[in-house]
């Protein structure tokens, strides 16, 4: 089997550029606005298929019946993605994002309304077909009807991951920051055992393991990466845990050897905006495995490839060929 396929959330992005945030009840300003794909089904295939374009790459979700759904589909279709995977419904809209930008800093925020895909679930999906070698589920903790109960297995997701992988498929999953840690960890760590690369930023990481990777003054302590990834490791996770920060990323391999790469150091004012960065990275990470890179590869690889998404305002439009994307970490080296 050849290809990877991204499964999971996939969002239209309205993407407005603002001046900053203002107080309650004051004004902002927006220097421009754009419509843009979103959501791992799209940002990570994307990336993935920019990267290498040799890669067969699927995105498999479910959009709404109307023209953000005609939209999403269109716009990965442009870059190479085969959408046949993914399924239209006249009971919800495509979901969607107000995505409020920082022009100055690339700072973002993200109003959220997960429509369709709060429908999306194994249901939707032709097993049949799905004869890649590697899939990416994402985002754990944000589809609705995956995360329902499983007498068996915890979760509908950790079923799904289950069967995907009795089909000889590897399995990659991602998952979202919630604000309710008790929650994530019960609808997340039951797809662990399920789950061969593991692929999260530091703060859903930490909150699965329950370990705080930050002060009270946002300072990541580094020192507890390690021990992050190794608990997570230890729920099941049978390959890699990989953790992305601004400032670093980091792994544990099988046999629980850890990694660190830095973070790129951008010059001012490169950094334009922040949407789809961690699915970029993720996306650097996924060529790797199915390349078959060592983990030191994977982890500046994808330090590269998010990297190249902070030169561009939305998800996708900033990523790069391997070769471009190597040059750029050529070009800036690391922090």
């Amino acid at each position: 089997m050849e290809g990877i396929a991204v499964a999971g959330t996939l969002v239209v992005d309205h993407i407005k550029m603002i001046d900053g945030y203002p107080e309650k009840g004051m004004i902002a300003d927006i220097s421009s606005a754009s419509r843009g794909i979103g959501g791992c089904a799209a940002n990570t295939a994307c990336g993935v298929k920019i990267l290498d374009p040799s890669i067969p790459v699927k995105s498999l979700s479910l959009v709404g019946d109307d023209d953000n759904g005609a939209f999403v589909i269109e716009r990965l279709s442009g870059y190479g993605i085969d959408t046949t995977g993914i399924r239209k419904t006249g009971e919800a809209a495509t979901s969607f994002s107000d995505v409020m930008t920082i022009e100055s800093t690339g700072e973002r925020t993200f109003f959220h309304d997960r429509g369709a895909c709060r429908l999306f679930s194994a249901e939707y999906v032709d097993f049949e077909a799905l004869d890649v070698r590697l899939m990416l589920l994402g985002y754990g903790a944000l589809l609705d009807s995956m995360d329902l109960p499983d007498e068996e297995y915890g979760t509908l997701m950790a079923r799904f991951l289950h069967d995907v992988k009795e089909k000889g498929i590897f399995t990659a999953m991602d998952v979202a920051s919630t604000r309710d840690e008790e929650l994530m960890r019960r609808l997340v760590l039951p797809s662990l055992k399920y789950t061969d690369y593991l692929i999260v930023n530091e703060v859903e990481g930490g909150m699965l393991a329950g370990i705080t990777p930050r002060d009270g003054e946002g300072n990541l302590k580094r020192e507890l990466l390690p021990e992050i990834c190794r608990k997570l490791k230890a729920y099941g996770v049978a390959k890699w845990v990989v953790i992305h920060a601004p400032e670093v990323g980091c792994a544990v391999n099988e046999s629980g050897a850890y990694f660190e790469e830095p973070s790129l150091r951008l010059p001012e004012g490169y950094i334009v905006g922040a949407v789809g960065a961690g699915d970029a990275f993720c996306a650097g990470v996924l060529y790797s495995i199915y390349r078959e890179l060592s983990v030191e590869e994977a982890l500046r690889m994808g330090a590269a490839t998010a990297a190249a998404n902070l030169s561009a305002g939305d998800s996708v439009s900033g990523l790069r060929s391997v070769l471009e994307t190597k040059k750029l970490y050529e070009a800036y080296g690391v922090k």
